[in-house]
């Protein structure tokens, strides 16, 4: 078994939990939270035998062997780096940190404890985006990238009224591109790489953080050109754009309807079946790295990772996105 612990008691952690369970060998055995009251509460709703209140306490912990982590971004450098000193193999939400100077820090860290560090990205772990790994040849020379991810906030209303929320607070290292953008970059950087350039525009909000923007990347035979909002929603498809034909893609964050449109007409399907519980595929990811002595994701690895880190600073720069986070490089 592989003894888990959570940070974090909302709901992506629960979302976490329910597809992990579905892994083998998984154990969740604690939850860390800043107050008992909620830290008992949401053990007692998920039958979680320990309960932390302080994170040192947590991480010397000789009932965890692994955390997920899905604290404010701003927290995940400083957290992931105090567990995997203490041993602990950490898989923490995305942006796994706020900058790619805290993300080579922590890949450092990871390293010289020997143990797995590896970005909670879901989409590109999924069976559907591996099937568009594998049929991507289809569209012969590749020339564009297209993804959108525009989704109204919930938080967005409270903004409005006056109340500034996590979503929305840079003290957290948040805003559009930390939180659903990065959908749309990660999957371009696995399929493609670094970019050879960035051009980047964004509508900044009043507290600080960008409530959507546009990303215009340059690959030498190609271009990517990637939009975000949590400020309006958006129900056009991503695509990627080939000589051949392209690949429509219903959903980029949890793509559910893969279809090849050639250019002579004809339609192909190539939907692969997949569980409900998307974050399963991630959980399973993670523990076989674990039970294998592997260190590293060969999908979520360090390079797509930094890579994305690096695109992500470089957009922030251009909009005029900064995070006290940053003041700390």
């Amino acid at each position: 078994m592989i003894r888990f612990g959570v940070i974090g008691t909302n709901w992506i952690t629960e979302s976490f939990i329910d597809g992990a369970r579905e892994v083998e060998d998984f154990s969740l055995t604690a939850v860390y939270s800043r107050t008992e009251e909620t830290a008992m509460k949401f053990a007692e709703k998920h039958d979680i035998p320990f309960t932390f209140t302080d994170l040192n306490s947590m991480a010397s912990s000789q009932e965890i062997d692994a955390v997920y982590i899905a604290s404010p971004n701003s927290l995940h450098s400083e957290q992931s780096i105090l567990l995997m000193n203490k041993g602990k193999h950490v898989i923490c939400e995305k942006p796994i940190a706020s900058n790619s100077a805290e993300l080579k820090v922590m890949i450092e860290v990871a390293k010289k404890n020997k143990v797995v560090l590896m970005e909670a990205m879901k989409t590109t772990l999924l069976p559907n985006f591996n099937a568009i790994k594998e049929n991507l040849h289809k569209l012969g020379k590749v020339r564009r990238y297209v993804a959108s991810f525009c989704q109204y906030s919930s938080r967005y209303d409270a903004y409005k009224q006056g109340t500034v929320l996590n979503a929305f607070n840079p003290a957290f290292s948040n805003g559009a591109l930390m939180d659903i953008g990065i959908y749309c970059v990660y999957p371009l950087v696995v399929l493609f790489g670094e970019p050879d350039s960035v051009k980047a525009n964004g509508i900044m909000l009043d507290s600080g953080v960008d409530g959507q923007g546009s990303v215009l990347l340059n690959y030498r035979d190609m271009e990517a050109a990637v939009m975000y909002s949590k400020i309006t929603n958006s129900y056009t498809p991503s695509e990627i754009q080939g000589e051949n034909g392209s690949i429509i893609i219903d959903k980029i964050s949890t793509p559910t309807n893969i279809q090849i449109r050639y250019k002579d007409g004809t339609t192909e399907d190539i939907t692969q079946e997949q569980k409900s519980k998307s974050m399963y595929y991630e959980a399973k990811e993670f523990m076989e790295l674990i039970k294998n002595g592997e260190l590293e994701s060969t999908v979520n690895s360090y390079e797509n990772s930094m890579i994305t880190a690096a695109i992500l600073d470089e957009t922030r720069k251009q909009i005029g996105l900064t995070f006290p986070a940053d003041r700390k490089e």
